[in-house]
């Protein structure tokens, strides 16, 4: 048993918006394919942190979903800035039982065990967020506390994952980074940036968490080993 993590994978299989313009992303879906099946076990765990399928809605995902649904262990999926197709929890849920999609869940104001750690996140927000955002920032906010505190009740050490980084080259997300520090998370994983923007990623450890990006252009679609065996 082990934890992988990867972001955007930016799945366009039920939509005419594939990622292959893109310099990196060339035949991207087979690669993700070919990687993802030769490392990742059926008993492994996945968490895709956001950006997931292009979709606008739900049910337009299902040719997607069933791409995942077709690699090998549990996915953990959190919303990125481009899931359209997102909705309520309840009404995600309903949808990935109704289809099949058993291997799948929604990481959202809630939190996953995974040996002694728990799988918390959430979105996230920009670090430059306008005064006229300010309210999806804090949004934000709570349901990271809400994730988190959802880990705690159940005895385990948070691993947080969001989808938009909450330092990048010189600026800070004041209010991601709070939560952060008030919980003393270790271990932070975000997704988001792609290109040029990559080369102000903030990797390793800052102020005490170790930061890591894991957008899939960025680890060349391969799912990262977060923790291996936590059970022994």
């Amino acid at each position: 048993m082990a934890l992988f993590a990867i972001a955007d994978l930016h799945l366009s299989i039920g939509e005419d918006k594939k990622m292959d313009k893109f310099r990196g992303w060339e035949d991207y879906e087979n690669r993700l394919r070919e990687h993802w099946t030769a490392i990742v076990k059926p008993e492994d765990t996945v968490v895709i942190a956001g950006d997931i399928s292009w979709a606008m809605k739900l049910t337009d995902a299902f040719a997607d979903f069933s791409f995942l649904h077709r690699l090998p262990g549990k996915k953990l999926l959190l919303k990125g800035n481009h899931d359209y197709w997102w909705c309520t929890k309840k009404k995600m849920d309903e949808w990935l039982v109704s289809s099949g999609f058993d291997d799948m869940s929604i990481l959202f104001n809630n939190a996953f065990p995974y040996g002694k750690y728990a799988v918390c996140g959430t979105r996230g927000w920009s670090y430059d967020c306008p005064a006229d955002e300010r309210n999806v920032l804090l949004r934000e906010v709570g349901r990271l506390e809400a994730s988190i505190n959802a880990g705690i009740e159940l005895g385990l050490e948070p691993l947080v994952f969001l989808h938009y980084p909450p330092v990048y080259g010189d600026y800070v997300c004041d209010e991601i980074m709070d939560v952060l520090k008030k919980f003393n998370i270790k271990y932070c994983l975000y997704g988001h940036l792609h290109g040029a923007s990559r080369e102000k990623a903030i990797t390793g450890n800052y102020e005490g968490i170790k930061m890591r990006l894991i957008s899939a252009d960025h680890v060349r679609f391969v799912p990262q080993l977060i923790l291996p065996d936590c059970s022994e």
